[in-house]
């Protein structure tokens, strides 16, 4: 009975001295960022930003270029249909639907090349922004960092989000590269 009682004591002994420790343990320190906002108000952000735009407005400007010399054809075309015999005409008419064809290929073709070259410089973007998210991370002992809008958060307290401090130190290393 006796040896009963002192197997008890030690094992309450222990599972305090357990409960203590957990007890006085840090709190698990969380993050927040928000990508999009790096996004918007990095330095190598708005670079990024201005590069997709460049990009996007020269693919535009192809594009209606050619589709304007398209247009010229089908009026000229109009113009011309009465007095173009009906071999002539006919060979018109489909030079004509070979040009919108090849148009619309283009056009297809431009768009794929810009949502590759949007992804591409994006994810390089955000390939460099989570080194520096992980340098932070491991200097400020976070043990989570969640993005925020791909992390589905319905509620967080503006206290975590450490946001801005990933866009001053990313433009510090962006500002060093050049």
């Amino acid at each position: 009975m006796q040896l009963t009682k002192i197997g008890f004591f030690v094992i309450g002994i222990f599972l305090g001295a357990f409960a203590m420790t957990a007890y006085g343990a840090d709190v698990a320190k969380i993050g927040i960022i928000d990508f999009q906002k790096i996004l918007e108000k990095s330095d190598a952000g708005k670079a990024a930003q201005e590069k997709i735009t460049t990009k996007g407005k020269e693919l535009e400007g192809d594009l209606k270029e050619k589709g304007m010399a398209i247009e010229e054809s089908k009026k000229r075309f109009e113009r011309e249909a009465y007095v173009m015999s009906k071999e002539a005409r006919e060979e018109k008419e489909r030079e004509l639907k070979i040009k919108i064809l090849d148009f619309k290929d283009l056009e297809k073709k431009h768009k794929s090349d810009f949502n590759e070259f949007n992804m591409k410089l994006v994810g390089e973007f955000r390939d460099e922004v989570m080194k520096v998210v992980d340098e932070i991370g491991k200097k400020q002992g976070f043990l989570l960092i969640i993005e925020k809008r791909e992390g589905g958060i319905v509620y967080a307290p503006t206290q975590i989000e450490i946001t801005d401090e990933v866009i001053q130190k990313y433009n510090a290393t962006y500002n060093k590269k050049g």
